[in-house]
């Protein structure tokens, strides 16, 4: 896997992430759509982790500054 994500595309994603966890945990937000959200965070958290994301690879995007 090429890394294709910037810095400032993972802090963001890592926000969202962190924000939409903790909306769960707190209990802003529950039921089928907590848990949607819940594995989007998780998803986001993973592939700000590892600067890879499958869906800019199929749209052709890449905001990682070196090539």
């Amino acid at each position: 896997m090429k890394a294709n994500m910037g810095s400032t595309d993972r802090i963001i994603r890592i926000l969202v992430g962190v924000t939409l966890a903790a909306l769960y945990f707190l209990g802003v937000i529950s039921g089928t759509l907590g848990i949607v959200l819940l594995v989007v965070a998780a998803v986001f958290a993973l592939t700000s982790v590892v600067s890879f994301c499958p869906l800019y690879t199929l749209l052709g995007i890449n905001t990682c500054s070196t090539r």
